[in-house]
């Protein structure tokens, strides 16, 4: 059983709100702001809106259709969908009528499906394609409990039972149900009620499914809604709806009457940006990676005058940063040269946002310092917070008004947060699960005896502001005893231009080493540049001169560190890692282990050929 070793410090952000329930919040926002465009969504290439009344009113039938299908309270649904308004409305759907929603990765293999489905015990599955529908089908006899599967198009797939719209209307056509019924019924839903099963990524282990209530999530929206200034916005919402960050971050939006557009998927978001125009967007850091790594390239790629101009800007807009962090108002000379970088440089990049961004959200991993202040200086605010599926999710989060780069924020209401004596950050309140499902022991080593829950990250509190280290199982030991936190080291070399992706190794090595996925778009225009010869990328890659431009450009971003941080060793890589892979998590989180075991060769290769380099020596 896990024992909380506290230090001194216990930093609580304020008292909890009143409990309550997604369902209060859900019907509180329909009656508040019954507007039109609750959710934006594409369809035959032009974004259309459905109201607040439209939303509740499909959702009464979508709960009594489930009902009509033999769908009891407290029964198991699984949503293996992208995120679309059926989704929206299956999750209420079940909020309302006290069923547990199981949501799943649409990326994820069948058999990763079957396990979640099995474990679950669902009853029934919402799927959104043929494909999802054709994954399921595969191994469906796996899972005994499911006896429907509801597809959400019009025309029913193979392997699907029934529609989205044969649902609803059985749903429509239970006699004597009113608005008014429906509403009352479904309010009968009490804080500990369970709302959802969200299985965790498993960066070790096989997933296990946390049991999230209702007042978990409701105590995050309440304090998010006070202390977040989201009011009469626009979010572009296309972070998978299957994690907690996306989904609490819709519930949140629902709350402050936000229109939610969805994305048609991740990789027509800069697209859908144009066209929705958002005030407000939740994303994890890789997106902000992306477009850091693009403004860059544009700037790189002009002529001499575009290139100075560019470095005029950014300089400016860094001493303006600078001069507003500390509290202090930009003034004279600062001031104008300040608008004059916003004219000429930043304005084009708020442009690519769509013109009208007040706040970007970031979360699910630490966001590099430098990429922050960049969108900072560049009039772009990224309030990065910081959190997990077990605490539903939000922990800490910059605001407005309490805003530090380079830490996740301070504490929401409600929550205190705490360090062990190895500087695990410890969290207690209303936001921590209810336990892991079917899975006693594991609750009892995450929950300790006085409420702690032990996060598995390590930071620092300064000042009331929680800064992340890394991950306590990524810590990495080397063979001479040092700790390495990998996470920063990766964040560094990151932002460079000619790099995709990166991860550090080494524990109970003699020293670290990193492996690289290049950006291959960049490297190979710099190798046509050289007059460089390559049919393949792996053949690039092994070139000589191609490696030593890959080792020079990772090692000058790793600027601060001492020696036994630094890596001494690059290797190349040809293909990015994926979710579909396993060496991500679905919320793009590296998975080590499978990474180590799947490059163990060229891993062993490089500690080998520096014993060979310090032999011949």
């Amino acid at each position: 059983m896990a024992t909380a070793i506290v230090s001194r410090q216990i930093v609580s952000g304020g008292p909890p709100p009143a409990p309550g329930t997604l369902v209060q919040i859900f019907f509180d926002a329909v009656d508040r702001y019954d507007r039109p465009n609750a959710l934006q969504w594409k369809v035959q290439g032009t974004y259309r809106p459905m109201s607040h009344r439209t939303l509740a009113s499909r959702v009464q039938h979508v709960g009594l259709g489930l009902r009509a299908i033999g769908v009891e309270r407290g029964a198991r649904v699984g949503i293996l969908s992208e995120n679309r308004p059926e989704w929206a409305i299956a999750d209420y759907a079940c909020l309302t009528t006290g069923v547990i929603d199981v949501p799943v990765y649409p990326t994820l293999p069948p058999e990763q499906i079957a396990y979640i489905l099995k474990d679950a015990g669902v009853a029934a599955l919402f799927v959104s394609t043929a494909e999802l529908a054709a994954k399921v089908a595969q191994v469906r006899s796996q899972v005994p409990t499911l006896r429907h599967v509801i597809g959400f198009g019009e025309a029913a797939w193979p392997g699907v039972d029934l529609t989205f719209d044969t649902l609803e209307a059985r749903g429509k056509a239970v006699p004597d149900y009113t608005e008014a019924r429906y509403r009352q019924e479904a309010m009968t839903a009490k804080p500990d009620d369970l709302a959802t099963l969200i299985y965790t990524s498993g960066t070790t282990g096989e997933p296990k499914g946390v049991m999230l209530t209702h007042d978990n999530f409701h105590s995050n929206v309440k304090v998010c809604s006070e202390i977040l200034p989201f009011r009469d916005d626009v979010a572009l919402s296309f972070l998978p709806l299957s994690h907690v960050f996306e989904r609490m971050g819709d519930y949140l939006m629902m709350a402050c009457g936000v229109s939610i557009a969805y994305a048609e998927s991740i990789d027509t978001v800069p697209v859908n940006m144009q066209e929705v125009r958002p005030t407000v967007m939740m994303s994890v850091p890789r997106l902000y990676e992306k477009i850091y790594a693009r403004v860059l390239e544009n700037a790189l790629a002009g002529g001499a005058v575009k290139k100075r101009i560019f470095f005029w800007a950014r300089h400016v807009a860094d001493k303006w940063a600078d001069e507003t962090l500390a509290g202090r108002t930009p003034r004279g000379p600062l001031a104008l040269a300040y608008r004059v970088a916003q004219l000429l440089v930043f304005s084009k990049l708020k442009a690519r946002t769509g013109g009208r961004m007040r706040y970007f959200v970031s979360g699910g991993a630490p966001l590099a310092p430098e990429i922050n202040k960049f969108f900072y200086a560049a009039g772009l605010t990224i309030l990065e917070g910081y959190g997990l599926t077990e605490t539903s999710p939000v922990i800490a989060v910059n605001t407005p008004r309490h805003f530090r780069i380079g830490t996740v924020g301070r504490p929401i209401p409600g929550v205190e947060v705490t360090t062990a004596a190895d500087g695990e950050i410890l969290t207690r309140g209303p936001h921590v699960m209810k336990g892991y499902f079917n899975k006693p022991d594991a609750t009892r080593e995450a929950i300790d005896d006085e409420g702690w829950f032990h996060t598995g990250d390590i930071g620092v509190l300064d000042d009331g502001f929680l800064a992340i280290t890394d991950r306590k199982k990524d810590i990495i030991v080397t063979a001479g005893g040092k700790n390495i936190a990998p996470q920063p080291i990766e964040n560094m070399i990151k932002t460079n231009k000619y790099v995709s992706q990166a991860v550090v190794l080494g524990d109970k090595r003699k020293f670290p080493i990193v492996l690289v996925v290049p950006n291959f778009e960049h490297l190979e225009k710099w190798a046509k540049i050289k007059n460089l010869i390559w049919t393949d990328r792996r053949q690039l890659i092994n070139l000589p001169l191609v490696l030593a431009k890959m080792e020079k450009e990772v090692l000058r971003k790793l600027t601060g560190l001492a020696s036994f941080e630094t890596p001494k060793k690059v290797a190349l890589l040809e293909t990015d890692f994926t979710i579909e892979s396993g060496e991500l998590t679905p919320s793009h989180k590296v998975r080590r282990r499978i990474i180590e075991k799947r490059y163990a060769d060229r891993i062993n290769r490089l500690y080998e050929e520096d014993r060979e380099t310090a032999a011949q020596g």
